[in-house]
């Protein structure tokens, strides 16, 4: 670290420019951001720890190229052509000692030793292989070649196909199982031609017929010496073929019209598992006309299923090989399977349909995950409406289930390292009895340690703040994560013994801190970045309070020559008591019409108000540049934001434009209240999550908002997609008050002030056709107030610096012309 310190290495590799941004312009913030300069990412280790990689574009290259460093020398070298197509993938299994990796690279498989940094390949086929793993006493790799589970031994090359998956359908008779002849027949070709000739003879002797057939039979035996040799040896060989032993092939199983996945080998190679997924029938999928085409023709994108479309089916299994069996898992055993949501007790009618139906919800098994040993398996279980999530101990002798934890929610499952349905999130063993998980059980998402034995749980972390990501540590005693304990916009990573105990918190710089821990855990790489300086790389010994050293300077001349402002950070009680945080932009000189613009970020789920650089990059210049002509902006994390726990973030379940909404009303109260605004001169402006609350804003607060501009905006939720929609407002169907009440489309009628519409005529996320349908309906409502621009080339994220300049001059033009009057 004394050479490290020594160097104090900041490497300014960027081109020099003599341009200066003595002031701010919509055209100059909107070009290609490569004007600003190009951040470091896609950070990675070697798996010796020896070098460190990493894509810059110091140079504005058409390609970005892979610079390396390594601990001790960390001045960035431009990587060679050949150096960076032997570059290993990142991805890839570990065995236990670390000293070994596997991967797959173009469908064949590949072993490393991490020691010697000699990869060598271990399948060359036409199929492609994937998933692999090192079985449970690292002998042979696992992996899957279409549909099936086969082993490699390492030493000696045994391949070993463990499931028999076939495309027949489900149900039917099983058809013969390929290589069987040949295994009873001692081997390739053992019976030659004669041998094939004789079994056709005694074929014929051993059939039935009638006995006009037995007595021609018997006389060709009588008349032809020739017939009696080969009926003899076909005899002969048929006993061999029964007196030598069977050979066991795995069960065959019919797929029919599902697909398999998930397909897992107990350590005992006893127990196979594997989920069968079944798609719906009437699924409808949404088309996207691309105008603007190389062809000159209209072509269709294929986009998305809109929400409430029916969902897939999903099935587990065990393949228990002793006992050649197989069994699905017991669902009954699940605590809460027949439980129904709150919100079905708004519909009386439903209610009584569900409850006499006594059905079990729909679920989906992620897993097993098995113990070191072999000797313990866990899954988790969701919810396919999302209320619920169990982690479960499976017996795999009998497929039942017994609860180690449920988290259930009203709203829906989620939060930080805590997947939905589809994923187990963040979840494995510290040892071969304690498995570990997060839960929200306390509002914030935590780390837990359950024993499999005694069903014990034990709290890792705790408090008001979120783990944000985790990882075990290599001795498996210690957990790295990313949280924001110090403050909601602040991030740093920690260490922590597994059995819990008071954080060790190993980053210093605040903002921002994106962590790469080398495999050897002795470094920290740190991309970096501050509310006005974007990411860079830093690397750090993994100590606390070791001092990190910066290694890229990204930032052009140009971009550093404007003062950036950092934004106040500030925080009010809504109307419901509950803390709000946001980012507030004052203007040196107000503008005499005192005007406000609230900025409202995307995405629904997503943190903007923080210490690091926006993912808004565009939209924190054009605040900056709004409040250098005199606005006062806001940008509110408001309900349904992430990084501030469970309540915030299922805020507005069964109400989008609620809480969310009232957030911003509250906002705009306390700028007139403390900071001097005019209640008569207040925007907003948003893209879609954002868009969605401007239209709900000047639809439903018209004495709040003047003007707003709603950009690539859901206009209607039952028109956007499932997965994300039906958590919230589940499904249209089923509770259609929720889709009512959070449409803006339903309350079009409500628009006093400007609004401007913004929209990718080829955006295959919120369709286009919701800009269309509502224009339609505020054409029959009579509204004259408003205007829709189109964008033929946009996709849900613009990508032309010309559009974006477009779409800015619209929305800065709207702003001025009402709000400074």
């Amino acid at each position: 670290m004394k050479k490290l310190l020594l160097i104090l290495l900041v490497v300014s590799a960027g081109i020099a420019r003599s341009q200066t941004l003595d002031k701010l312009t919509v055209e100059k913030i909107m070009r290609d951001p490569v004007w600003m300069g190009t951040s470091p990412d896609n950070v990675r280790w070697t798996d010796d720890s020896k070098k460190l990689y990493f894509s810059w574009n110091p140079e504005n290259a058409d390609r970005a190229p892979l610079y390396a460093i390594t601990p001790s020398v960390l001045k960035p070298v431009k990587v060679s052509d050949a150096e960076r197509n032997a570059v290993l993938p990142a991805a890839g299994v570990f065995n236990k000692k670390l000293t070994q990796k596997l991967y797959e690279r173009n469908g064949d498989l590949f072993i490393v030793d991490v020691i010697a940094g000699v990869s060598r390949q271990l399948s060359n086929t036409v199929e492609q292989e994937s998933n692999p793993r090192f079985s449970f006493d690292e002998t042979k790799v696992l992996f899957m070649k279409g549909d099936n589970l086969f082993s490699m031994n390492l030493t000696g090359g045994e391949l070993v196909q463990y499931t028999n998956f076939t495309r027949q359908a489900a149900g039917a008779a099983p058809a013969p199982v390929a290589g069987a002849g040949r295994g009873q027949g001692g081997g390739f070709g053992g019976g030659g031609f004669g041998g094939r000739q004789g079994g056709g003879a005694a074929g014929q002797a051993q059939s039935g017929g009638n006995k006009q057939d037995t007595w021609l039979r018997n006389e060709q035996l009588g008349l032809f010496e020739v017939i009696r040799e080969k009926d003899k040896d076909a005899k002969t060989a048929a006993a061999e073929r029964r007196s030598l032993p069977v050979v066991k092939r795995p069960k065959e199983i019919a797929l029919g019209d599902r697909t398999v996945s998930q397909v897992t080998l107990s350590g005992n190679n006893r127990f196979i598992t594997y989920r069968l997924t079944r798609m719906p029938e009437g699924g409808k999928s949404t088309v996207v006309p691309s105008y603007v085409t190389a062809s000159g023709y209209t072509e269709d994108l294929p986009s998305r299923a809109k929400v409430g479309t029916p969902q897939p089916t999903y099935e587990s299994y065990v393949y228990d090989t002793l006992r050649d069996t197989v069994y699905s898992l017991v669902l009954k055993d699940i605590p809460g399977i027949k439980d129904l949501p709150d919100y079905v007790k708004d519909y009386p009618k439903q209610l009584e349909d569900r409850k006499s139906l006594n059905a079990d919800r729909a679920v989906v098994i992620n897993g097993p995950v098995w113990s070191p040993d072999g000797n313990y398996a866990v899954v988790i279980i969701g919810a396919q409406d999302n209320k619920d999530r169990w982690i479960m101990k499976l017996d795999p002798v009998t497929g039942k289930l017994s609860l180690i934890d449920r988290q259930r929610d009203e709203a829906w499952i989620g939060g930080p390292g805590i997947s939905g349905q589809f994923g187990g999130g963040t979840a494995g063993w510290t040892d071969n009895q304690h498995f570990f998980f997060q839960s929200e059980a306390t509002g914030y998402s935590h780390v837990y340690l359950a024993d499999v034995v005694t069903n014990k749980k034990v709290a890792v972390t705790s408090g008001k703040w979120e783990v944000q990501s985790l990882r075990l540590s290599n001795d498996k005693k210690h957990f790295y994560f990313t949280a924001n304990i110090q403050h909601p916009g602040i991030t740093h990573y920690y260490k922590v013994p597994v059995t819990g105990g008071t954080p060790v918190q190993l980053t210093t710089m605040k903002g921002g801190n994106e962590v790469s821990l080398s495999p050897d855990e002795k470094w920290l790489a740190i991309r970096y970045s501050y509310s006005n300086k974007p990411w860079e790389l830093y690397v750090q010994e993994n100590k606390p309070g070791a001092a990190a050293v910066q290694v890229t300077n990204s930032t052009t001349g140009e971009f550093r020559s404007y003062a950036w402002r950092d934004p106040e950070m500030i925080s009010f009680k809504n109307r419901y008591g509950a803390d709000v945080y946001a980012r507030l932009y004052q203007p040196k000189t107000p503008d005499p019409a005192r005007p406000a613009v609230v900025f409202v970020h995307g995405a629904g789920y997503l943190q903007n108000v923080h210490y690091w650089w926006s993912q808004y990059f565009r939209e924190y210049m054009f605040n900056n540049f709004l409040a250098d002509n005199g606005y006062t902006v806001l940008d509110i994390d408001y309900t349904g934001s992430s990084g501030y726990g469970r309540d915030h973030r299922t805020g507005i379940y069964r109400h989008m434009g609620g809480k969310d909404l009232t957030d911003q009303v509250d906002g705009v109260k306390l700028l007139v209240e403390k900071y001097g605004v005019n209640p008569k001169h207040v925007g907003l402006y948003g893209g879609s999550y954002g868009g969605f609350i401007t239209l709900m804003a000047l639809f439903t607060e018209p004495d709040v908002f003047a003007s707003g501009a709603g950009l690539r905006s859901v206009t209607d939720w039952a028109h956007y997609n499932h997965g994300y929609t039906a958590n919230i407002l589940n499904e249209p169907y089923n509770d259609e008050k929720a889709y009512q009440q959070s449409s803006p489309i339903n309350f079009a009628d409500g628009l006093k002030g400007r609004l401007l519409m913004c929209h990718g005529m080829v955006d295959v996320n919120v369709n286009f056709q919701d800009v269309v349908r509502l224009s339609q309906k505020l054409i029959e409502l009579k509204k004259d107030n408003w205007e829709l621009a189109v964008y033929p080339v946009e996709d849900h994220g613009f990508t032309e610096p010309s559009s974006w300049t477009d779409e800015y001059k619209r929305i800065y033009k709207l702003f001025e012309e009402t709000l400074k009057k």
